[in-house]
């Protein structure tokens, strides 16, 4: 085996998001590769995701990375010469009968004060602002006016240009087949031809992957289980019932609990049963049953006679047991840094993870502000 490049400070394994965005914010003071098993970059979840930056989502760690976020995507716009990258649309959550609305009032309590945090509202104003819900069905509501769609392919992107910019190289069509400790670095076998890289340090970037990365490794997993979720674009007899207030797109609306969503797309409607089929990690396809029970769960709220689709797809999302991320090494294989299990919301959270994850990785002081401790995110805590 013939080593291709000793003097590579940092190899991160994965081309999505998370690989991305934190090999540009690791180039910045060290020289990087970013790997990636297939032929194009973000293929898997990055590609599939129905993007979209909700304030208030997740847990309190989570939540945390995504205010963090914010303005760091328009810096991101700003530095990397990217177009715009959020465009500004309301979240609606909504509830349909009791427990649902005490698990709404549960959430707007608990994140009361917060930035960017729902503000419930009455059914009578939910449904103003989603004329598209059956009128009379809804019995809480409360809405995310900071929330927005968000450009995953041109953020995504513009880190792969700032890497490239930075110095850092990327080799696609390279799996990962090996990974062996070597004195006080590593070496990484990549490729077919399973060329062997010399680095200082390997950052486990792979999604749904980053437990077999680890396992080749030598290195224990984090106990990552992959989660297939389906997303379809449904097709809307009478698209004119696609109008907000003022003739202005439909809010994105969320089931509580979290049992579907839909958003406009154009004339159409993206619909998802918010599934969370656990798989092994794969290129994952959409089940016929899963699109079906979407369209279902969608027009039982809406009425809006969706009967068929334009096209589904699947995704992966991938969580340990507590669904935070997962950033940092295990004491006895230092050098080895996870940066995954993102779940849900990798790609809103990827500008704060990443500068956080490299503060992490080299050691230097977490962002001020990004509100998190190193161990809050260790693998250490799992």
């Amino acid at each position: 085996m013939t080593s291709i490049d000793s003097g590579i400070d940092t190899v991160v394994v994965g081309g999505g998001i998370a690989g991305a965005s934190i090999a540009y914010e690791l180039a910045a003071s060290r020289s990087v590769l970013l790997v990636e098993t297939e032929t194009a970059l973000a293929r898997h979840s990055t590609a599939r995701s129905a993007a979209t930056y909700v304030p208030g989502h997740g847990a309190a760690p989570l939540r945390a990375l995504v205010t963090a976020s914010g303005p760091r995507f328009a810096r991101i716009k700003a530095e990397l010469d990217a177009p715009p990258l959020l465009a500004p649309r309301a979240v609606l959550h909504v509830a349909f009968d009791a427990d649902g609305e005490a698990e709404l009032a549960a959430d707007v309590a608990e994140q009361a004060g917060e930035p960017g945090a729902p503000v419930a509202i009455d059914p009578a104003e939910a449904q103003r602002l989603c004329p598209a819900l059956r009128p009379g069905t809804v019995r809480a509501a409360a809405v995310v006016e900071g929330a927005a769609d968000l450009d995953a392919e041109a953020l995504h992107q513009a880190y792969i240009r700032g890497l490239l910019r930075r110095g850092g190289s990327v080799r696609t069509g390279a799996p990962v087949t090996g990974v062996r400790r070597s004195g006080s670095g590593w070496q990484v076998q990549v490729g077919l031809d399973e060329k062997v890289v010399g680095a200082a340090e390997v950052v486990d970037a792979a999604g749904a992957w980053a437990d077999a990365v680890a396992v080749r490794a030598g290195v224990p997993r984090i106990g990552l289980t992959p989660y297939r979720r389906t997303i379809a674009l449904a097709r809307v007899p009478d698209p004119s019932r696609l109008r907000g207030p003022d003739g202005t797109r439909l809010p994105m609306v969320i089931g509580v609990p979290e049992d579907f969503y839909f958003k406009q797309e154009g004339a159409g409607l993206l619909v998802s049963p918010a599934d969370e089929t656990p798989v092994h990690p794969h290129d994952v396809r959409p089940d016929e049953l899963d699109v079906a029970m979407a369209l279902e769960r969608v027009e039982e709220v809406t009425g809006l006679g969706l009967r068929s689709v334009h096209t589904a797809w699947a995704g992966l999302r991938s969580f340990v047991p507590d669904r935070l991320p997962v950033v940092g090494a295990w004491p006895e294989h230092p050098g080895f840094w996870f940066c995954a299990g993102q779940g849900g919301s990798g790609i809103e959270t990827s500008p704060a993870l990443a500068a956080f994850a490299a503060a992490v990785v080299t050691g230097d002081p977490i962002p001020a502000d990004i509100p998190l401790e190193r161990e809050a995110l260790a693998p250490t805590r799992l």
